[in-house]
């Protein structure tokens, strides 16, 4: 398999807090949304919880080591918003910090990048108003200038918010994720906040690092086709669009919010004097999370956008039910260049949770997801030798995780984590993802 690809091309792997690193009582945190929904009966598949997880809280120099034998140039990990600020605003917790500053300065010392994210769902309890009150999103800000002044020397690389659709559609719409609302109302004032705080976090982070900061946005996107080429079905696709990409991209890049969409949720985002501009200020990369495209039909009585997903006939999924179509990577790459003037594009999650078997001898032989990689790799490399500027990928997950309303049902890891035991095994695809790298930089 030959990548064409830049030879600074960065091959990372990602995780975040409140999936990894469990303790979520340890020294000086206090509750996120998520430790409050995993208790609600029946809100996590067999009542899981992340209390222990991988319990990378303790136990990551044995990651870090791992990271170091796949030989990744980076790691984007996610800092814990309750671990740094427990109450949301205002006093920081030292011990919270100390512990992100021991992680960035073993990364840096075995040659490893470090990618940080500052918010990936773990929004403080003590924050009892959530996103859709305006004043999470300064609370945000401000724990963004505590995080960068405290890591802005070494670190350079950061992610504002990860994937706000999650939290406010799944959060807020669905109620699927914490805190578990269903209310459309709610979910587009959170959609706003949830943006207002990326571009206060751009401006934060900018200002309080004392290096030079490369800031981006993470959105997960999915391109959307129609089920058939009936008007109805074309509508639909449109709504979806706008619903899972276009709302969040377009304001994000200074197009404000789709017209077409406010009409289908009726709602009004709560815009406020130059929130807009906010919202768009300038960043150094886009971030890109990509799952799996959707092919949809019209559904009329639905909730909004009014349009659901099918089953795609006959397509190979993996244990989370989502088509493989790694095409659809490299159309978004496009999509963010062409459409968005992106000038540099980070794929910042990509992963596929299988069934894996352990065999008799421990390994963990998931062909399933080598071929996932390979796919989607080559996907990212096509899409480099037509000319977009993507600059890096970041394999989704570096370890078997808690994996939301799913728990740890679901394992994406190029690393197996027994939960009894907390046991590594680098599965064959993490052998076969540092062979990867390992011949890119032979070339």
């Amino acid at each position: 398999m030959k990548l064409h690809l830049p030879a600074d091309f960065l091959w990372g792997a990602a995780t975040a807090a409140y999936q990894v690193e469990g303790a979520v009582d340890a020294d000086g945190r206090l509750p996120s949304i998520w430790d409050d929904f995993v208790r609600v009966p029946g809100a996590v598949l067999n009542g899981d919880t992340a209390d222990v997880a991988c319990d990378h809280y303790r136990r990551w120099p044995e990651d870090l080591a791992i990271m170091k034998q796949l030989g990744l140039d980076a790691y984007r990990f996610s800092v814990a918003w309750p671990r740094v600020i427990p109450t949301g605003r205002g006093t920081v917790n030292a011990a919270g910090l100390d512990f992100y500053d021991r992680l960035v300065d073993a990364l840096l010392e075995a040659g490893i990048r470090p990618f940080a994210t500052l918010f990936h769902w773990d929004l403080p309890s003590a924050l009892t108003g959530g996103w859709p009150e305006r004043d999470t999103a300064y609370a945000y800000a401000d724990y963004a200038a505590v995080v960068a002044a405290r890591l802005g020397d070494r670190v350079a690389d950061w992610n504002t918010v990860n994937e706000p659709l999650c939290s406010a559609w799944l959060g807020y719409l669905e109620g699927r994720f914490a805190p578990g609302v269903k209310d459309l109302k709610q979910a587009v004032d959170a959609s706003h906040h949830l943006l207002l705080a990326h571009g206060l976090g751009v401006q934060a982070i900018t200002a309080n690092a004392a290096r030079a900061a490369n800031v981006g946005l993470v959105v997960n996107l999915s391109g959307i086709e129609p089920a058939s080429d009936s008007a109805a079905d074309v509508e639909a696709a449109k709504r979806m669009d706008g619903h899972v990409n276009r709302w969040w991209l377009d304001p994000s890049n200074g197009r404000g919010y789709p017209a077409d969409m406010i009409e289908v949720y009726g709602v009004e985002p709560p815009v406020v004097g130059n929130d807009l501009e906010v919202i768009s200020t300038p960043v150094g990369f886009h971030g890109l999370n990509y799952y799996f495209r959707q092919i949809v039909e019209d559904d009329p009585g639905g909730p909004a956008p009014r349009a659901r997903q099918v089953p795609v006939e006959g397509a190979a999924t993996t244990a989370m039910g989502w088509e493989i179509h790694g095409q659809g990577l490299a159309d978004l790459i496009h999509r963010l260049a062409n459409e968005y003037g992106a000038r540099a594009i980070y794929v910042t999650e990509s992963g596929a949770a299988f069934d894996d078997k352990v065999g008799e001898d421990g390994s963990i032989h998931d062909a399933d997801r080598i071929a996932y990689l390979e796919e989607h790799l080559g996907a990212v490399a096509g899409a480099a030798e037509a000319g977009a500027p993507v600059k890096g990928y970041f394999a989704w997950s570096l370890l078997d995780n808690f994996e939301w309303d799913s728990g740890l049902s679901k394992r994406f890891g190029l690393v197996r984590v027994d939960y009894d035991t907390q046991v590594r095994t680098v599965k064959a695809s993490g052998h076969r993802y540092a062979e990867i790298i390992a011949e890119h930089r032979k070339r």
